[in-house]
């Protein structure tokens, strides 16, 4: 399995799983977008591209079938502990 997490940009996090070729994209709002089957060269250039939300869009979104994904983000859960702790 392959995670790589971006700090700024429109992907934030690229979670792949090469067994069934099926990758899920956390976006920065939150949302998470799944695609499959994507070989795992488009997921190593993903990775690597210098922009790698053009790089998404460009060739990913349009040539990948989008699928449910496999995951949630976890951020809600954060977010409230967060604002337990901080108000």
């Amino acid at each position: 399995m392959t995670i790589k997490i971006f700090t700024s940009g429109r992907v934030r996090k690229v979670d792949y799983d090469s067994a069934t070729q099926h990758l899920d994209l956390t976006l920065d709002s939150h949302a998470v977008v799944s695609y499959r089957p994507v070989p795992q060269e488009v997921v190593r250039r993903l990775c690597n591209a210098s922009n790698p939300g053009v790089y998404f869009e460009e060739r990913i979104a349009e040539e990948y079938p989008k699928v449910a994904a496999r995951s949630q983000p976890a951020d809600n859960d954060a977010l409230a502990k967060l604002n337990d702790l901080f108000g």
